[in-house]
């Protein structure tokens, strides 16, 4: 009986217990604990995030609606309504002060060569934990967060373990979208000065199986599936919505595991022997998320919890945080807000600002902008403001939508370099993504504004009768402050034509 309610007791304690309490009660400590979900300790009560609103500056930190559970998203909401918030600083839970900040400029093995990164808009990744909301941190290219003076990360040869929960539907080629150990110098120092979760299709180095995504290492001068460059056939392509991916390497071992994050237990990629040139490490305890080491930061992803160990962490051990994960229940929910703006409709956009009230969002050519129309244009005018409302060409966006142009077979309107063309469907991940946009409630109060999937810090915006995703300030003359929610807010009508 005694044993039996000693069972019964061990059980309820893990179910009540967050990831870190987990890798606690096993020995392993976390060094740092990164969420913008939910606490990952099961008695944490403090920050999780700072977000910042591009309207005036102002910050607030968000917090676990109650100690150990979910983020408070109905206060993001309240402080981000009517303007847009970045995710200025990422809280470490472990208490530590290992927090993460705006990644600093780096360079390949000379001087920088580019500047501070960007920070993420806040209200990109939506999701639901359990039925509740929360956000995650969404990586454009050119975004990534960093801390280079770090409190017991590991060094050198040290044993470690880290895991990170990621979307597994937003990715690219791009180098690197890691979340772990790095240079403290924002500049790549050499081979094994890095031991990171890769995620994304870079296949320079190494691959897994298929097509990709894969989940790898970043080891500095190498993303590594195995041990040794080349393909592993072992790391499999990645197809789940969300993802949970390890990695963690002690002297003379190191391993890759990874699994939906629905799954009850993890699976081995890999585990054995360093590659060549990688024995002994030579970590330096930086931590980096978003980009590389070296602030390579070309790389999308999306990031919703992780923590850095001490130690080398069991499979055991491991497979508990999975199913605390998996207990979670992540799921999907709409990135739009706002009045509906229906998949099937053929729809026109008016301007609302002052001085183009009845100027509407049209093509000349490839070019998008606004221009007046009234019923005394001719038919074919008509049409160039006239948009089909489709499902979004970017699948995994839900809620979002694509614009198909009424004249113009198989040409909707796309943004590149910041600026909105109307272009043919190329078939390519990065047209689809490039041409997905999330209908908001508008900025000014009036009709929608139109957040494009892969910038959620930018809205569509005229400036100029030229129309761009422009940031509520920034270092583009389209992103002034000058009438932005106004120039980013359209009254949705039936299509003129």
């Amino acid at each position: 009986m005694w044993s039996s309610l000693l069972v019964l007791c061990a059980v309820a304690t893990l179910s009540l217990a967050g990831p870190c309490d987990i890798y606690a009660a096993a020995g392993n400590t976390c060094v740092a604990a990164h969420a913008t979900t939910r606490a990952l300790y099961n008695a944490y009560s403090g920050s999780l995030y700072q977000l910042k609103r591009t309207s005036d500056g102002a910050t607030t930190n968000i917090g676990p609606v109650s100690a150990g559970g979910v983020a408070n998203a109905a206060a993001h909401d309240s402080f981000c309504a009517s303007t847009t918030c970045l995710i200025s600083i990422i809280y470490d839970q472990s208490g530590r002060g290992n927090h993460l900040t705006q990644g600093v400029p780096g360079g390949f093995n000379g001087p920088d060569v580019n500047g501070l990164d960007n920070l993420a808009g806040a209200s990109g990744a939506p999701v639901l934990l359990n039925g509740k909301k929360a956000y995650g941190v969404f990586v454009s290219p050119g975004t990534g967060y960093r801390n280079d003076a770090t409190n017991g990360i590991a060094t050198g040869d040290t044993a470690e373990g880290m895991y990170a929960v990621l979307d597994g539907t937003h990715y690219n080629g791009g180098c690197c979208f890691d979340y772990g150990n790095a240079e403290t110098s924002a500049h790549d120092t050499g081979a094994g000065h890095m031991e990171a979760i890769y995620f994304g299709t870079e296949s320079v180095w190494g691959t897994g199986a298929g097509s990709g995504p894969w989940i790898m290492a970043d080891l500095e001068n190498g993303l590594y599936s195995g041990g040794s460059t080349g393909q592993h056939t072992a790391d499999p392509t990645q197809t789940a919505r969300f993802i949970t991916g390890v990695v963690k390497g002690e002297p003379g071992l190191w391993s890759i595991r990874g699994a939906a994050s629905t799954s009850s237990s993890l699976t081995t990629y890999w585990s054995g022997s360093r590659p060549s040139g990688y024995s002994p490490m030579s970590k330096e305890g930086a931590i980096i998320l978003g980009i590389g080491g070296d602030n390579s930061n070309s790389a999308q992803g999306t990031f919703y919890e992780g923590a850095m160990l001490a130690g080398y962490p069991s499979d055991a051990t491991e497979n508990s945080v999975q199913a605390n994960i998996a207990s979670m229940d992540y799921a999907t929910t709409s990135l739009a807000s706002g009045s509906a703006v229906n998949v099937g409709s053929a729809i026109s956009l008016r301007a609302t600002t002052a001085c183009c009230t009845s100027d509407y969002i049209y093509h000349s050519g490839t070019t998008v902008g606004i221009a007046p129309v009234s019923s005394s244009n001719s038919s074919a005018a008509k049409l160039t403001a006239s948009w089909n409302v489709v499902s979004p060409l970017a699948s995994e966006a839900t809620g979002c939508i694509s614009l198909q142009s009424r004249d113009t077979t198989g040409s909707y309107i796309r943004h590149q370099n910041f600026q909105l063309f109307l272009d043919a469907n190329d078939g390519s991940q990065q047209f689809h993504e490039d041409a997905t946009f999330c209908p908001q409630t508008g900025l000014n109060g009036q009709g929608n504004t139109f957040r494009p999937w892969g910038y959620p810090a930018r809205n569509i915006r005229h400036f100029d009768f030229i129309a761009y995703i422009a940031s509520d300030g920034g270092v583009q003359t389209f992103d002034t402050t000058s009438t932005y929610n106004d120039d980013a807010s359209f009254v949705v009508s039936a299509a003129w034509a």
